[in-house]
């Protein structure tokens, strides 16, 4: 047919999919309404991953009638949550962990120099007590992990400060 110069019909089975289209490309032509994170697309009021490449997946989703629902209920709520991907969840440097440590260490020091067996943390209005009033309280784990966990480290550290007080 190319020898009689007849061009063959163009191929339906073209796919229509955007090649170069980046999920950030996408929340800028989107707005607040999509977020995201890890290449990933999210939608920030349902927490779905979407799938930027296609536009019209992303139309059909926000059209939908759970997404217009869920985005009543999202707009009502104060908190604005958006859901991350593990891999940046992981890499994220959270001061609360070297934060939680300390409160732990603190509250094992303050059980043993007053005399208090770390079975009292237990005690359900202990827990009440701590959960409400201190900071990281509510991290503080049940007495047994206290025991393996954290009495050596002040075991350690109360041994060390009785031998630099006997020099």
């Amino acid at each position: 047919m190319e020898r009689f110069g007849v061009k063959s019909a163009p191929s339906r089975n073209r796919s229509k999919t955007a090649l170069y289209v980046t999920p950030q490309d996408r929340v800028s032509e989107f707005g607040s309404e999509l977020h995201e994170d890890g290449g990933k697309l999210f939608c920030t009021s349902c927490n779905v991953v979407l799938n930027h490449v296609r536009k019209s997946a992303i139309n059909d989703h926000l059209k939908s009638k759970t997404h217009t629902k869920r985005k009543a209920e999202f707009e009502e709520q104060n908190v604005r949550k958006k859901q991350r991907t593990l891999t940046a969840s992981l890499q994220c440097n959270s001061t609360a962990q070297p934060e939680k440590t300390s409160v732990i260490q603190d509250f094992v020091k303050m059980c043993l120099e007053a005399n208090i067996p770390l079975e009292k943390a237990d005690h359900p209005s202990v827990r009440a007590f701590l959960s409400r009033y201190v900071k990281n309280g509510s991290s503080i784990p049940k007495s047994d992990q206290l025991r393996k966990a954290y009495l050596p480290d002040g075991y350690d550290n109360e041994n060390q400060l009785i031998n630099t007080e006997d020099r």
